[in-house]
Parts: C-alpha cells; sequence; structure tokens
C-alpha cells in the first residue's frame, strides 16, 4: 500500500494547501481577475476559480471511479455559485470527501493497475488518472497561490 498511501497523502495535502489559501483570501480578492499585464504569465483566470478547477479536477476523477459520472463540474463551481471563500472552502470539502471514497476502495498497490474506461472509451489505470489528476489539479492550486500574491504583500506556504 506505498503507493496508494504515497498518493493519498499527496492529494491530502494539496486539498490541505487548497483550504489554508482560501482561509486568507478576503472576499474582494477571491475572483478579482489578474491585470492585463500578467496575462502573458498567468491566464485571465482569479485565484478563486484556479482553487475551483484544482477541485473540480479532483471531483470529476474520483467522481468518475467511484460511480462512472463523469461530469464536468463547472456548473455548480462557477463563481457566481460559490462567491464567497466560505463557499469555495466547502466545495473544496466535497471534492475531497469524493476523494477519499475512492481512496477507501484501494486495498492495495496493484489495485492501482486496474483500468476503466474513460469518458472518451480510452481504457485507464487508476494510477495513470490518479497521477494525472494530481499534476493537473497541483497545477491550478499552483496558479492560484501566484494569482493570489498579485494581490496580496501576505506570504503564504505553498508546501
Amino acid at each position: 500500500m506505498q503507493i496508494v498511501r504515497g498518493l493519498d497523502e499527496q492529494f491530502a495535502r494539496l486539498h490541505g494547501r487548497s483550504q489554508a489559501l482560501v482561509r486568507v483570501v478576503p472576499t474582494d480578492l477571491l475572483y478579482r481577475q489578474p491585470p492585463r499585464a500578467a496575462a502573458h504569465i498567468l491566464p485571465a483566470y482569479s485565484c478563486g476559480e484556479h482553487l475551483l478547477r484544482s477541485a473540480a479536477a479532483v471531483e470529476q476523477t474520483f467522481g468518475g471511479i467511484n460511480v462512472n459520472l463523469w461530469d464536468d463540474p463547472v456548473e455548480w463551481t462557477l463563481p457566481e455559485a460559490l462567491p464567497t471563500p466560505a463557499h469555495v472552502a466547502e466545495y473544496l470539502n466535497e471534492a475531497e470527501a469524493t476523494r477519499r471514497r475512492a481512496f477507501e476502495a484501494l486495498r492495495s498497490d496493484a489495485d492501482l493497475s486496474k483500468e476503466i474506461a474513460t469518458p472518451s472509451g480510452e481504457m485507464r489505470t487508476l494510477f495513470s488518472l490518479a497521477a494525472e489528476t494530481l499534476v493537473r489539479a497541483a497545477h491550478h492550486q499552483g496558479r492560484a497561490y501566484a494569482t493570489f500574491r498579485l494581490f496580496s504583500d501576505l506570504r503564504l506556504s505553498s508546501s
């Protein structure tokens, strides 16, 4: 269970870092767009949008693994639906709960080699899906931290 535990820990850390950031982001900065001058460095997504994209990647993948429901959570993760840091934090917890349910079903590292059909019909191992999701979610989380730094002098640890 070393690999399962390692992945589980990485996702738990990702969740913890997202929660730490959302706790300090003031409501007025949550969805503030980066200045146009930063657009060449960062896409024009706000800190909150990046946090939502990070959690949505986790929710979509592990919702697919858990119950074969691969819906893109874009509609219920719009800034209008989650207008405050408290709403975002609640959504982060929902995505984390979905992820935990999937990990509870893993009994050994060998389970990670099982294949599952993705919406495209491609067969993928659970390991490759989890690893790809971790990378994508961490990427959006890193962008959330970078976008926050454009508007705030507050130093946060992203580790």
